[in-house]
């Protein structure tokens, strides 16, 4: 506990400490799609105030693709520093794993919202799926803000909501990601009773019906305080892994997690938002 709580203060002196020195720019990310000369010639040919419009939503159509993309650095860039951080997370949760203590369902938890628990569900995935022979699958089990099927680019026929009414089965409901050996069930339909749904003996026999079919199950849960989503999935998972954010998360809320979480299932804890030496955000478990 006590190094969770460095890290969030190292991070946040490092930081601070960036900002004063670095001067201040904008640089495009990567990932950012550019503006092609066509387009850029038709907004030479508007009005100005019809400039400025399409000047701001192009601004706001950029940060959103980054945003998303960032979300599945692994996909995209798999040799990615971002990248590589995962497969070392990947590499500690296997290392965890005995006969005796099978992780076969993983949950990623956080206590806020913003906290960086669905850009890991899906990286963390998506580097667990590139190990040969492996079944992974990923579930988004945020009924009221669900985010994987935008961030992946999916638009699933089915989702969670149905295959816990039965309106639907696991395998109508599963997308698998293009380009990747990834299996994800997505929330298409926001139901109107989605803590009844989660704690319901349908989302407990959904994971162990998941849990014999693949390898690895990630449960991209809700954020945990508040609300009683995040813990009735953790209770029903082999393990779980708290996300925090540097600069963001309060050591009050992390508190409150550990406290109502059951200990013995807690896996670690990630630092999001951390500065390496050479000046990049990443990872850090």
């Amino acid at each position: 506990m006590a190094k969770v709580y460095d890290a969030l203060r190292r991070a946040e002196e490092e930081r601070r400490r960036l900002s004063d020195e670095a001067a201040p720019t904008v640089a495009r990310l990567e990932w950012e799609p550019e503006a092609t000369s066509q387009e850029s010639a038709v907004v030479r040919r508007q009005p100005w105030f019809r400039r400025l419009w399409t000047v701001g939503r192009r601004r706001a159509e950029l940060a959103q693709a980054g945003e998303l993309n960032k979300r599945r650095v692994s996909l995209l860039q798999p040799d990615s520093y971002v990248a590589e951080q995962f497969r070392a997370l990947r590499g500690r949760i296997d290392a965890l794993e005995r006969p005796d203590r099978p992780l076969r369902t993983i949950s990623l938890v956080s206590a806020q919202p913003g906290e960086g628990k669905t850009t890991a569900s899906i990286n963390l995935a998506l580097v667990t799926a590139l190990s040969l022979g492996r079944r992974v699958l990923l579930v988004d089990c945020d009924l009221r803000r669900p985010n994987v099927h935008r961030s992946l680019g999916l638009q699933p026929r089915r989702g969670l909501s149905e295959v816990l009414t039965g309106e639907a089965t696991l395998d109508e409901a599963i997308t698998q990601v293009e380009g990747a050996n990834l299996d994800v069930l997505c929330v298409r339909d926001r139901p109107v009773n989605p803590s009844e749904l989660l704690t319901s003996e349908a989302m407990k026999k959904l994971i162990v019906d998941a849990a014999q079919r693949y390898d690895r199950v990630f449960l991209d849960t809700p954020a945990a305080l508040g609300l009683p989503d995040a813990k009735a999935i953790c209770d029903q998972s082999d393990g779980m892994v708290i996300i925090v954010r540097a600069d963001q998360t309060r050591q009050e809320d992390v508190q409150t997690v550990l406290e109502f979480l059951d200990r013995d299932r807690i896996l670690g804890m990630v630092l999001n938002g951390t500065v390496s030496d050479q000046g990049r955000y990443g990872y850090a478990s």
